[in-house]
């Protein structure tokens, strides 16, 4: 029967495939509860009026690769896998292994049945996959994506894609459908950073953390070679840098393997796994990119392309909460990638269990009425026009925007006392995303100044603005209030250091409260007591909405 509300969000155990799911009934804005899993796809605008108070997601756009494989693999594991090496099959057995080995750290569904997938796609027998057609970008070498909603453990799955990999080659060298020379691309420093866990000499390495691998497999995993770098170091190079008389002419596709991955020495068959993919895509010059994307995103494919005319790609697998080709437009001009072999999408996560939920944070209707709850719910279009102008820090706000800091931040005070008769131990925290360096500042200001009613979130110490020009302040103009045994590039690290460690305990950002960030909360954090969002920042593209979002998903346990 369908129903305008849903009364219990959670219906699935996240150590289990679904059995039933919510489907969403568009007509009359309804939900009804289904059995069986929702197929795999994603939500697609139609760009129409939105009803007030209202918020209409457009059309269901079904990913049909993912629903012909999903009931093969099922299939397949119900037969006990066949055709799978004895390697493969320890693992599979281990990670099951739930009375003994993994009690305390049993693995999601969502996370076996990505990596039974790209097994199931490496090792079934091909009469299983009869009519299986992945399409690429055009590359020369093969592509496969995962979509995994963000926090439902991204960087274990690429961890059990390394064992199986790594084990098996070193198992079988002469197994062409393997390889243990991998190399791991992020989109930045800080997921860079995050991604050493993948590299089993690491401390901290996910191997043995999450319990992936037995002692005697830990041991061969030791010979695997696993490179962690980002997309940055697969930038050409630069002839202008260096001494002027030393003329080296173009660097050829050898030179660049050999200087972007010195440790690999006469490595074939890289096996490639892209993080956050999507700025992993072949620019066309018939599509409208922004600027900053487009160079992003050549510059790792064009990087790819290099390593495999040198060396040869085995495969690049390339895992992603939203596979489209970022735009920055309407979801209708965003490319789906067509090389999509798994999907377990944001709903499926929330009805799993595995996130929190997002909700328009009123709890009071008496504090915000009908027409007040319809703005909140696309507040950039109402105050875009005097976000967008260059404005001085002390002007002040529209009053829209602090209604809303105000509500938020009031519902972040009842969360943080929430938080305190529990002992949890940390703050909530609240985060404003901004459409530009003036409108942070602008809020910065009004928050000191006491413009808003939460005090509790602007002391200094709790307190936290990061955009490059903030960072590029603490080098630049203000070097006379550096103390003598701190150089600018110190403090600059202390600021990311306090946004990377936000929420962590033990930490320098343990009892942030309050972050506003300009183009540095879209991906990558991982945060995982972010309560509250406020976007002030267009949000047309369902990329860029799911991945602001998604900062929030994280879970504490």
């Amino acid at each position: 029967m369908a129903q305008k509300g849903i009364d219990k969000l959670i219906i699935s155990s996240p150590f289990e495939e679904p059995k039933e799911h919510w489907l969403y009934i568009r007509e009359t804005q309804s939900f009804e509860k289904k059995p069986g899993r929702r197929k795999a796809g994603y939500w697609r605008s139609l760009g129409e009026t939105r009803k007030a108070g209202a918020d209409d997601p457009g059309i269901f756009v079904p990913i049909e690769l993912v629903n012909q494989i999903r009931p093969r693999v099922k299939k397949w594991r119900e037969n006990n896998y066949p055709n799978i090496t004895g390697t493969t099959r320890k693992l599979l057995q281990f990670w099951y292994d739930i009375e003994h080995t993994r009690r305390d750290k049993r693995l999601f569904w969502c996370q076996l049945e990505a990596v039974e997938t790209e097994i199931w796609l490496t090792e079934a027998n091909p009469a299983e996959k009869q009519g299986i057609e992945i399409l690429n970008d055009g590359s020369d070498w093969e592509r496969q994506c995962l979509k995994l909603a963000t926090g439902t453990g991204k960087t274990v799955v690429m961890a059990m894609i390394i064992a199986w990999q790594s084990l098996n080659k070193i198992a079988s060298p002469g197994d062409a459908r393997f390889s243990k020379n991998i190399l791991i691309i992020a989109p930045g420093i800080t997921v860079r950073d995050r991604l050493q866990v993948l590299k089993p000499d690491n401390p901290d390495n996910f191997y043995q953390d999450f319990i992936l691998v037995d002692s005697s497999m830990w041991q061969d995993l030791l010979q695997a070679k696993i490179m962690v770098t980002n997309w940055h170091t697969l930038a050409p190079y630069n002839e202008n840098y260096g001494p002027k008389v030393i003329k080296k002419g173009p660097e050829s596709d050898e030179a660049f393997f050999r200087r972007v991955l010195p440790d690999f020495g006469g490595a074939h068959n890289i096996l490639i796994i892209n993080d956050e993919a999507h700025h992993c895509h072949r620019p066309r010059e018939d599509e409208v990119e922004d600027r900053e994307e487009q160079e992003k995103a050549t510059i790792w494919i064009e990087g790819i392309d290099r390593i495999n005319r040198a060396r040869g790609v085995l495969k690049a697998y390339d895992l992603t909460a939203t596979p489209f080709k970022p735009t920055g437009k309407t979801n209708q001009v965003e490319k789906l990638f067509t090389w999509i072999v798994s999907d377990f999408g944001l709903n499926d996560a929330i009805e799993s269990g595995l996130v929190k939920t997002p909700k328009v944070a009123v709890r009071d209707d008496s504090i915000a009425g009908p027409d007040l709850k319809s703005k909140f719910f696309h507040i950039y279009e109402h105050v875009r026009e005097d976000l967008n102008r260059r404005a001085e820090p002390n002007e002040g706000l529209p009053d829209l925007v602090r209604n809303a800091v105000s509500i938020l931040g009031g519902d972040w005070l009842k969360t943080k006392e929430e938080w305190d008769t529990k002992n949890i131990g940390v703050p909530p925290v609240m985060i404003m995303i901004c459409n530009r360096t003036e409108t942070a500042a602008r809020i910065e200001y009004s928050m000191i100044n006491g413009y808003f009613a939460v005090d509790e979130l602007v002391d200094k110490n709790t307190f936290l603005r990061i955009d490059q020009e903030a960072l590029d302040k603490i080098e630049s103009d203000e070097k006379e209030k550096i103390n003598k045994d701190k150089t600018g590039r110190e403090l600059v690290e202390q600021q990311r250091d306090r946004f990377n460690t936000v929420g962590k305990i033990g930490k320098p950002g343990e009892n942030i409260h309050c972050v506003i960030g300009v183009n540095m909360l879209s991906e990558g954090w991982d945060a995982r007591t972010v309560t509250h969002i406020l976007g002030l920042r267009a949000f047309t593209s369902q990329l860029l909405c799911e991945q602001v979002i998604g900062r929030g998903l994280r879970r504490i346990s």
